[in-house]
């Protein structure tokens, strides 16, 4: 098992059915800024993405578009999931798809581990099935179908008819692990996060677990049940140890006990998957259960779910040629309350992108790089005696950055952003009270001007280094504008205000320029 000293961190890994929308960068980018925060703080820290690419969903779609599932996959995963990554800057470890080897091979040596210690049965299930959430659903998770659906029984969240199935399948002992879960979410509170999600886990789980189909015959896309090739695994069983193969299960067990446990950040629909299911499994394995289970919410779009199959959709792409990828990055995980459902609005994104990014932070930088190398020919000042506002700006700096960490390590990255923000508002609040423009035309106040300028540029490179989880490209223009050494990511961002200053600034390009959105 890994220690304290190490942070291993998941995205869910997604389906390949179709190309990504933003929620489905929304989870990514969550993902990587939480590591590299981490990361920068010195922890030897693991990030780990990929894509689901076996059962029936994805062999429907594939069939549909006339090629073999594994070319359809292959052509998405180089085409659109890949590029993704780069799209909006994620620098992820390692990149895990269903159908590697590595994987496949070790989902068998863990279901045979089951199997020889008693955890599967054979039995015969019937049941109501989404192929979209590649799930049985009770009757209560179903609604009734309107307009070409009416009369017919929907899938709530995709508001799809499900299928009604019954087939003799193999079937994991889920049931066995009811009070063990309970315990594990009682002893560790923090398991399952945000609250709300913790409750509705446990709540699910009181009601009784029954055990899980873990395998299907009626089609042959899958990892095949390694005592029966007649079966494929069932693709969530299957997809839920992409968190072990990835990183040494079966085959490397130093590397194995390097990385796990993993923090997990999952939307709140696949919650179940996670919290219920995924540590049963490990239970049984004997193996140790996740570090914990984040939850998120939902991206809206007129009061719905992001969905491309309700047109809802909206490529990263259309906000990142428009505005770049650090606004994107920025506005979706300052904006909205991580853990809660939150709207997206072009209209939002555009206002925030001008007055946070542009004229906060943006303006900001500029101005305080362009002072110093104007009234100071570009040599960074020592200043003087620091006066009372002087002391107030590092006090703001180090309650910042302090701030900040603490609230990472609590998975609140808003409130991270926020921290990071009061010296944001802090900086631009100095400027206007000290007027160093109007110091700079009394040359008896020339040791006072370059307090003021010392004060603010030490400020900024906390800024930089508090930033550049969340703003990559933007910090490092400035960081390198600020003559400081090095890559702001090498600077611990635990003790940001600690950076290791320049002697010399040069030109800051803006960091956020002026964008004209179409009406």
């Amino acid at each position: 098992m890994a220690d304290a000293s190490s942070f291993y961190i998941t995205t869910p890994i997604f389906y390949v059915n179709d190309v990504p929308h933003i929620g489905h960068a929304y989870t990514e980018v969550a993902a990587d800024v939480l590591a590299r925060w981490n990361r920068q703080a010195g922890i030897d820290t693991w990030m780990l993405t990929g894509t689901d690419e076996h059962g029936q969903k994805i062999l429907r779609t594939a069939t549909a578009n006339g090629v073999s599932p594994k070319e359809w996959a292959d052509k998405l995963v180089a085409d659109a999931w890949k590029p993704l990554l780069d799209t909006i800057d994620v620098a992820n470890d390692d990149f895990i798809r269903t159908t590697d080897e590595r994987h496949e091979v070790n989902v068998q040596k863990f279901l045979q581990h089951l199997f020889d210690e008693g955890w599967i049965y054979t039995g015969e299930y019937e049941g109501y099935y989404c192929v979209g959430c590649e799930e049985y659903k009770q009757q209560s998770e179903l609604v009734e179908g309107t307009g070409e659906y009416e009369g017919q029984l929907v899938c709530a969240i995709h508001s799809k008819p499900v299928e009604l199935l019954h087939e003799k399948n193999y079937f994991f002992r889920m049931s066995a692990f009811q009070d063990k879960l309970l315990e594990l979410y009682e002893s560790r509170p923090e398991f399952v996060q945000p609250e709300s999600a913790r409750n509705e886990v446990v709540s699910f789980v009181r009601r009784g677990l029954e055990d899980l189909s873990i395998s299907r015959s009626t089609f042959d896309w899958g990892v095949k049940v390694p005592w029966d090739e007649s079966h494929v695994v069932y693709v969530w069983f299957d997809a839920l140890l992409n968190y072990i193969t990835a990183t040494g299960y079966g085959q490397d067990d130093a590397e194995f006990a390097r990385r796990w446990p993993a923090q997990h950040i999952v939307g709140k629909d696949i919650l179940r998957f996670h919290a219920v299911i995924w540590p049963a499994m490990l239970m049984a394995a004997g193996l140790e259960v996740p570090r914990g289970v984040f939850g998120h919410g939902w991206l809206l779009v007129g009061g719905e779910k992001m969905s491309k199959s309700k047109l809802t959709g909206i490529a990263p792409a259309q906000i990142t040629d428009t505005f770049g990828s650090d606004a994107f990055r920025y506005y979706f995980l300052s904006a909205i309350h991580f853990g809660q459902d939150g709207s997206f609005s072009w209209e939002d994104l555009a206002a925030r992108y001008q007055a946070e990014l542009a004229n906060g932070f943006g303006n900001l930088a500029s101005r305080v790089i362009a002072m110093i190398g104007r009234y100071c020919d570009g040599e960074v000042p020592a200043g003087g005696e620091p006066s009372a506002a002087d002391r107030e700006i590092v006090r703001i700096g180090r309650e910042a950055t302090d701030g900040a960490w603490a609230a990472i390590q609590r998975l609140q990255i808003h409130e991270a952003i926020a921290s990071a923000w009061t010296l944001v508002d802090a900086l631009n609040g100095y400027l206007t009270a000290e007027e160093p423009w109007a110091l700079a035309k009394d040359p008896h106040e020339r040791e006072r001007l370059e307090t003021v300028l010392a004060t603010a540029y030490h400020g900024l490179g906390t800024l930089a280094v508090l930033l550049s989880p969340v703003l990559p490209k933007a910090t490092a223009k400035l960081w390198t504008a600020l003559g400081a050494p090095g890559t702001v990511q090498e600077a611990r961002i635990d003790r940001a205000f600690e950076w290791p200053a320049g002697t010399r600034v040069s030109a800051l390009e803006p960091l956020f320029p002026r964008v004209e959105v179409a009406e």
